[in-house]
């Protein structure tokens, strides 16, 4: 299963090379987000806190915008019953979610690096806490985010189910990540941020079993 898994990614991975549909959408969609609240706030000085928060809705809609595609690129080019008679199911969940993992890690390094170099008010003063906040917080929303890729692929309104669907799974996420965020920003002790860190690592396995009890059903229905 391990390999036919890495096989998808490494399908996922020169597909996206080839055409950059993902790639493009998510870089354009950053650049375009932090000009216009760059603009938005002009000579305002919002605290750190409230940049914390921005940061992470930033990196929320982006993953909305690139990782929705996720399965209904395979429906498009019609690959999807050719996946279903020679991969199984969790090899192809576990090599999506990578591929994933993977766009959405390189992605948040772009995201941060221009966030601290636009906006020099969000200045971090625990970066034990940032860090792995960043890593826990892009694993969770990579595995949600193609999970709930794989429900709206067979749906007719994928555009409008998408984000109907995801905002109920994704808010406890979003909520846990930026509390860490702002914690990192005060400076707070590692103990201090461990409840959410002990959240986000209980919604990872969580959604990681789930994502893969379910997909065969999703899948194949």
């Amino acid at each position: 299963m391990v390999k036919s898994a890495i096989a998808i990614f490494l399908k996922d991975v020169r597909s996206e090379l080839r055409t950059r549909y993902a790639l493009n959408a998510l870089l354009m969609f950053v650049v375009t987000t932090i000009t216009i609240i760059i603009f938005a706030i002009q000579s305002e000085n919002p605290s750190p806190f409230i940049l914390a928060g921005i940061l992470w809705i930033v990196v929320f809609f982006a993953s909305m915008s690139g990782l929705s595609r996720t399965f209904v690129s395979e429906e498009e080019r019609g690959t999807t019953l050719l996946l279903q008679l020679s991969v199984h199911s969790s090899a192809i969940i576990n090599g999506k979610i990578f591929f994933n993992v993977v766009l959405l890690l390189a992605l948040n390094v772009f995201t941060v690096l221009l966030y601290f170099f636009f906006l020099p008010e969000f200045f971090i003063r625990n970066y034990a806490i940032f860090l792995l906040t960043m890593a826990l917080g892009t694993f969770c929303l990579s595995v949600s985010s193609t999970l709930l890729a794989a429900i709206v692929a067979k749906a007719n309104t994928k555009g409008t189910l998408y984000p109907v669907l995801s905002f109920p799974i994704l808010l406890p996420l979003l909520v846990t990540v930026i509390d860490a965020t702002k914690l990192a920003v005060e400076g707070a002790t590692f103990t201090e941020a461990s409840g959410n860190f002990q959240i986000l690592i209980s919604y990872l396995i969580t959604v990681f079993i789930i994502a893969n009890l379910l997909f065969d059903v999703i899948w194949k229905d």
